[in-house]
Formats: structure tokens, sequence, C-alpha cells
């Protein structure tokens, strides 16, 4: 009885340290937790100037180190009614977090992604920047140019 007791001390006990580690308590992490409302989609071709993509959209961290993101054409509906077939657009994916400070990046590590299945399995990397209440995502190409920033607005 006293062994039988041991061991489900050590299997709780061990349960407890790995739920505690799959909570990143970083205070780098906690600034992203939360859920966040797409504000603005801006891409920079290479051409120059902006586009605004005319998006909208969700965002959210939870405090396990997950996340899933979605977002959409604001007139993705219009388009649809008015097509003969179906008609997507957007993005949405969701997967584990990394938080790279020093970098300035925040990694998704895309687990499923209907939108764009060739996303699963790898990384989107995001250099990011708080500005007030804010969060700007940006993407960069090979070089270090910004190719598009998501600005997010945290929702309370």
């Amino acid at each position: 009885m006293v062994k039988l007791r041991f061991q489900l001390y050590v299997l709780t006990i061990s349960y407890l340290m790995s739920t505690q580690s799959l909570a990143d308590t970083s205070p780098e992490y906690q600034a992203f937790v939360g859920d966040w409302e797409l504000v603005s989609y801006v891409v920079f071709p290479d051409t120059g100037g902006e586009r605004d993509m005319n998006y909208i959209g969700y965002l959210s961290y939870d405090p396990f180190g997950n996340m899933a993101g979605l977002g959409m054409p604001k007139d993705l509906p219009q388009r649809a009614a008015s097509a003969s077939e179906r008609v997507t657009g957007g993005f949405a994916y969701w997967g584990g977090v990394t938080v790279d400070p020093a970098g300035g990046r925040v990694i998704h590590h895309v687990e499923g992604s209907p939108m764009v299945p060739r996303w699963v399995g790898g990384d989107n990397v995001r250099y990011y920047e708080f500005v007030d209440d804010l969060l700007k995502l940006s993407l960069k190409d090979d070089s270090g140019r910004i190719t598009a920033t998501l600005t997010w607005r945290k929702l309370r």
C-alpha cells in the first residue's frame, strides 16, 4: 500500500511538473497572451509603395504557448455571393509559439492550416513590435526587407 501511494505521488508530481512546463511564464511571452483584433494588413511590394489588403481578423495566444490566427478580405462574402463556384481567401492556422526577444521574433510553429496546407509542419516567423496597445507583426524576405505588416489591437 505504501509503495502504491508513493507511485501515485510520483505520477502526480510528474504530471504537475509537465503541465507547468507547458506554460510560458516569461514576461516576453506574457505580453502576447490574449485575443487581438486585426487593425490593418499592409503589404510592401518590391516595386515600392504599399497596399492595404483590407482584411479583418483575429489572433489569439494562450498562456500555454499556443496560438491561432484567422484573417480574410472584408469583401469575401460579397465576392462569394456573386460567384458560381466556391470562393476562399485569407489565412487560418494554429500551433505552438516561441518568442525570441533577442531577435525580435515570434515564431508560430504551424500545426494546422486549412487555407495554406504547405505551412503545416513549418514555422511562420514574424518580427514583432509593441507600440502602445498595438502589436505589429512584420514579415521579411531573405534580404531582411519588410514585405508586410499586420497590426493588431488587444481586445479587453
